[in-house]
This record gives structure tokens, sequence and C-alpha cells, in this order.
């Protein structure tokens, strides 16, 4: 049984974050609620380009090929977002752990979540389960939750494409 309340979620919505950046505040929080994130944070003047900072340092970790400069990347991103865990029924939907410290703003809360999420993912899944799409030209972010481990691809569409190219270079069919 797979048992991670705060890998798969987090960073899903840091790959959607990344892949396609709200253009205001308001945005990125309901892009959080759209991942189940439920707090209320308060509005700060700087949390639009705060979280893209976040996100900015996230995707270090994204292309950083390396298990051992994952690590130290992830490290470091969780040691600026130190918080106990805390058992918290905020939201009055049950008990739950949160990996950070009550009234916190939005860009330290996505910080500690990210950060944890992605090394749970990471470790639970393997450190090979995060990466860039591999279909030319494009570059979305792929979060790897299959069964098998092997999702390589952002979309259906890529993996036709990549199909599509491997498939000319082997006949020579000009494209």
């Amino acid at each position: 049984m797979h048992l991670n309340p705060y890998g798969e979620y987090a960073v899903l919505l840091a790959a959607s974050l990344a892949n396609e950046w709200p253009a205001d505040r308001a945005g990125i929080e309901a892009r959080t609620r759209d991942f189940g994130m439920t707090m209320d944070f308060e509005e700060g003047p700087e949390d639009h380009a705060r979280s893209r900072r976040v996100i900015d340092d996230w995707l270090r970790v994204v292309d950083a090929g390396d298990p051992g400069r994952r690590a130290m990347l992830l490290n470091a991103q969780m040691a600026e977002a130190a918080a106990y865990p805390r058992l918290t029924d905020h939201d009055g939907e049950g008990w739950h752990l949160h990996y950070r410290d009550d009234d916190q703003v939005l860009t330290s809360v996505l910080r500690a979540v990210i950060s944890v999420g992605t090394s749970l993912h990471l470790v639970t899944r393997g450190m090979h389960r995060l990466g860039r799409c591999a279909a030319e030209p494009c570059t979305m972010v792929v979060v790897d939750v299959t069964r098998n481990g092997r999702q390589r691809y952002c979309s259906v569409r890529c993996a036709n494409r990549a199909a599509v190219r491997r498939h000319r270079e082997r006949t020579g069919v000009a494209g």
C-alpha cells in the first residue's frame, strides 16, 4: 500500500504551477485549492513574485539529474521551510498532519509543502520520478506517478509525437 499524503498532491501542484504559471496571486491560491490545500492565506504585497521564486527553486530540483544533487537542493529548501510537524483540524474535515507552522504566508507554505512533498515522492517512488518531457522541444515537467515508474512524456500527444519521430528516423520517411 502506498501512503504518502504530502508527496503526490504537492509535487503535482508544483508541476502544475511550473507548467502553467498563474497570472496573479488569486490564480496561485485557486491552484492550491485545486490540489487539495484548504487553508486561507493573508495576502502579501509580493506573494506572486515570491511564489514564482519558490517554483524556480523547485525547477532546479527537477533539472538536477543526479540524485545527490537533488537531495542537496531539497534539503536546502526544507531547511529554509523548517517547521515542526503537527496534527491539525483547521478546516473541520478531520485531523491530518501538516509540515508547517500555523499562520504562515502563502509562499512559506508553498515552499514547505512542495519541498517536503517532492522529497517524499522521490524517496518513496524513486529519485528518477521527476523530470522534463522527453519529447523535444517540449519542456513541461513530468511527475511520474505510474505503477511501473517509466513515464517520460507530459501527455499522450508528446508521446505520440516522439513515437512518430522515432519511426520516421528508422524508416527514413521525411516529415
